[in-house]
């Protein structure tokens, strides 16, 4: 297990925990008590951490080492009915976009999502999540064929971004990007995105538009990351704890601006402290939002969608 700065104290007493139940077992003295007093403790300080986590610390969980990513995600909802498709018919297949076919129950829904590497050699393979133009256009000719057969989209979002680089540029990262937000405003289909971990600028947009915009505990959608933020505002990357308290990117500063429709509460510690609650908190939110949308006639979904995007950032 990795722990993040802030988390020291909960690694100390878990610590103290693991030597106090070894004691136990390799001698005759009875521990009960002082293992009850650290576990006590340690909860206290758990709950004591993360009830008041700082944008910052919560942009950190975010992008923990051991969260889980978009394919850990789809495996535990869909188990064996994920079907991967591949290709964007244009260039290539990008690695850092995926999506296929799945079940939740006996529900059949389209998931596309960004999925990021968990070594190097992975991390590479995957472009750190940062999806290329065909990623996106990858993402658009497969919600165009959900539309065909009349099957949900659910977008898992978990990027530090779209590909910067100059080859993308070239290929029409702005276009592909701007191309799906204008599709995906008027797909017929129902479309439910959740925010898995980050969702930074125009990469999270790109595969973001939809009748249900959710948010995981500890996660931040925003135009810019903190630390880019902090660089343009400061000249440095020092601020980027004041930048993410700026930016209002958590999940109840998002809900408290209207920009996304519900928060998915996170075991305690965050995702990937308990994987399978988090897994199931996701699965329930995805019923639930599809069972409201799945009633609506095409027309009604796509009106009140743009209705729902036309509303934003009006204030009176």
């Amino acid at each position: 297990m990795e722990y993040l700065e802030f988390e020291l104290p909960i690694k100390e007493l878990e610590d103290q925990l693991s030597k106090c139940q070894i004691i136990g077992q390799e001698s005759d003295v009875d521990v009960t008590q002082t293992c009850e007093q650290i576990e006590k403790k340690l909860i206290a300080t758990k709950k004591d951490i993360y009830k008041n986590l700082t944008a910052w610390q919560r942009v950190q969980l975010s992008r923990h080492p051991n969260r889980p990513y978009t394919l850990d995600h789809v495996k535990a909802l869909c188990g064996d009915s994920f079907l991967e498709l591949h290709g964007d018919r244009n260039v290539k297949d990008d690695k850092a976009m995926i999506g296929g076919l799945g079940k939740i129950g006996d529900q059949t829904y389209m998931f596309i999502g960004q999925q990021k590497g968990y070594n190097t050699k992975t991390r590479q393979y995957r472009n750190f999540g940062m999806s290329n133009p065909e990623g996106y256009r990858k993402a658009l000719r497969l919600m165009k064929s959900a539309e065909k057969f009349k099957i949900p989209v659910v977008t898992l979002i978990d990027t530090p971004g779209a590909y910067p680089g100059l080859e993308a540029e070239e290929r029409g990262q702005g276009e592909a990007i701007a191309r799906n937000i204008l599709e995906m405003t008027r797909l017929k289909v129902p479309i439910i995105c959740v925010i898995i971990g980050e969702g930074a600028s125009g990469g999270a947009l790109g595969i973001g538009v939809g009748d249900r915009v959710l948010m995981m505990e500890n996660t931040w959608y925003s135009v810019i990351s903190p630390e880019s933020c902090s660089s343009i505002l400061w000249r440095s990357w020092e601020y980027k704890e004041q930048a993410a308290e700026a930016l209002k990117l958590t999940a109840p500063d998002m809900k408290k601006m209207k920009l996304v429709d519900g928060i998915i509460k996170e075991p305690l510690g965050g995702a990937h402290t308990n994987r399978q609650e988090a897994f199931l908190a996701v699965k329930t939110a995805i019923e639930k939002s599809y069972d409201e949308l799945k009633n609506l006639s095409p027309k009604d979904l796509v009106k009140k969608r743009m209705e729902k995007y036309a509303d934003m950032g009006v204030y009176k």
